[in-house]
């Protein structure tokens, strides 16, 4: 395989209900999508594209779900809340990073669950909240 071919092997995802534009960072210090915690001292991002949907449908917010294509700018290791805690071995591919994640491009086509399966999700979430710890990054 060529060096040029390796550089594409890998695509990350961030999801979110935030505008952003190619170029723009996206750092810590800002709060979770799913919580009303204090601001993160990580940014999260996934390697699959069913994960980064997950997201953009459970985020916070009033605008609408949206995916991006980032490049992480600095170093970055599995989330542990996940791999740890919920599917081990990391089948999500969720990682975070202390460095920015560079947005690349947005993902604008991309087929939603079913608006019942994401209200028991979000269901799902809630109840979570409120009978775990709280981390739900």
């Amino acid at each position: 395989m060529s060096s040029a071919a390796t550089v594409f092997a890998q695509s990350f995802f961030h999801s979110t209900r935030a505008d952003l534009r190619p170029g723009d960072l996206i750092a810590v210090g800002y709060s979770s999508n799913f919580t009303e915690a204090e601001p993160l001292s990580w940014v999260y991002f996934t390697a699959t594209l069913d994960a980064a949907i997950w997201g953009a449908e459970l985020a916070a917010g009033d605008g609408r779900g949206r995916i991006y294509v980032v490049e992480p700018t600095g170093p970055f290791v599995d989330d542990p809340n996940l791999t740890d805690k919920k599917f081990p071995g990391n089948p999500t591919r969720s990682h975070r990073s202390r460095a920015p994640l560079r947005v690349i491009a947005e993902v604008v086509l991309w087929q939603a669950h079913a608006p019942e399966v994401v209200r028991q999700m979000k269901e799902g979430v809630a109840r979570a909240m409120t009978e775990g710890p709280g981390i739900i990054d």
